[in-house]
């Protein structure tokens, strides 16, 4: 069984019982609040039937599905439908209009409560799921967080995901090791796209997290790899680009699994050369080792991590994407590098996949 991550709030009932408590008032006096202003709007009705539209029940009822637990909110919900009825007594004619605006309003008092009851079977209240789901999104982007380096090393991140949705499949996790000579980073895409990957990325996110801190250099694509074989997952692979860096040096290896290859620019000559290095799909095949290609950051030289998303198109070799993408980042890195990772996520890619994409420069 996986731990649940420091701070997120537990299903069944982990809540203190003074904070359940709380919670629990703090609804009787909403429900109470919405009872009341049900029988104004019926006071309402039978005061000036033609003005009033008993229709407004659908507010407290709306509120009440957004506000309330399952328990007050089967209260509430059959008070409204008791009202309802009542409201239909007090119209001075009946239509088949008015009819069917009743048993609609009656269907969507049983789907308001069939919708609470689901949430709340699967840990995620209406009012604390929000708040999960947010906490969730700034977690895996905390894991991508760049560490303090040496002021002559630029590292920059860049996350996007499809559509723009607030979750991704897509992340990047870094720290540094050695007391601060060694910087390991992972740009890591996962199968999927948007929220459908979002909780994956999480899981692993955190696992790789972990791993990247604790681990030497070769060793961490195959935990990592081990640790997705280990997940019951329904696309239960990734792709990876692994940079572990001197930072004194410049020296570096890097290791892929099924992920683009990274790009190296040679500030001597300035061009642009892909880093040869392969490995297999994160999560497909057991016991498997990942090969390095080593290279040196010298002054004014820049690495390019990426997920498929920047340069991958429909009916398009990857090939093109890569050029297109590095003619691009020509183009924008003669201003600055400072802030070339956010310029260059912005112009290219894929809007209808996540995009990922760091960069390391040696200034």
């Amino acid at each position: 069984m996986q731990p649940v991550p420091a701070g997120l709030p537990l299903a069944g009932g982990a809540m203190s019982p003074r904070a359940r408590f709380r919670s629990f008032s703090t609804e009787i006096w909403i429900a109470l609040a919405l009872a009341l202003v049900s029988v104004a709007v019926v006071i309402g009705v039978g005061m000036y039937p033609m003005e009033v539209p008993f229709t407004a029940l659908s507010v407290p009822l709306v509120l009440g599905a957004f506000l309330l637990g399952p328990r007050l909110l089967t209260w509430l919900l059959g008070f409204l439908i008791v009202l309802l009825f009542v409201v239909m007594l007090l119209q001075p004619v009946d239509t088949p209009r008015l009819v069917a605006a009743m048993v609609i309003l009656v269907l969507l008092c049983v789907i308001s409560l069939v919708i609470n009851i689901r949430r709340s079977s699967l840990g995620i209240g209406v009012r604390r799921g929000e708040t999960m789901l947010v906490d969730l999104r700034d977690r895996i982007l905390a894991q991508g967080t760049i560490p303090k380096l040496p002021d002559t090393w630029l590292v920059e991140s860049a996350l996007s995901s499809a559509g723009g949705s607030p979750f991704a499949g897509d992340f990047v996790v870094a720290t540094t090791r050695a007391e601060g000579r060694r910087f390991e980073v992972a740009v890591v895409d996962v199968s999927g796209k948007g929220e459908a990957a979002g909780t994956r990325a999480l899981q692993l996110s955190g696992a790789m997290g972990g791993l990247i801190g604790t681990l030497p250099p070769h060793l961490f694509l195959p935990a990592a790899n081990e640790y997705l074989l280990q997940r019951d997952w329904e696309e239960g692979f990734a792709t990876a680009v692994h940079l572990s860096l001197d930072l004194v040096t410049g020296e570096y290896e890097l290791r892929t699994a099924g992920h683009p290859p990274p790009v190296h620019r040679s500030a001597g000559s300035g061009r642009w050369h892909v880093v040869r290095t392969e490995g297999p799909v994160l999560g497909l095949i057991e016991g498997v080792a990942y090969e390095p290609a080593r290279g040196r950051l010298s002054s004014g030289d820049a690495l390019l991590l990426y997920t498929d998303g920047m340069v991958e198109e429909p009916r398009r070799d990857i090939e093109l994407g890569i050029d297109e993408m590095l003619g691009v980042a020509e183009q924008l890195f003669r201003r600055s590098f400072d802030g070339l990772a956010e310029r260059l996520a912005a112009k290219v890619g894929s809007r209808d996949d996540d995009r990922a994409l760091l960069l390391v420069h040696r200034r």
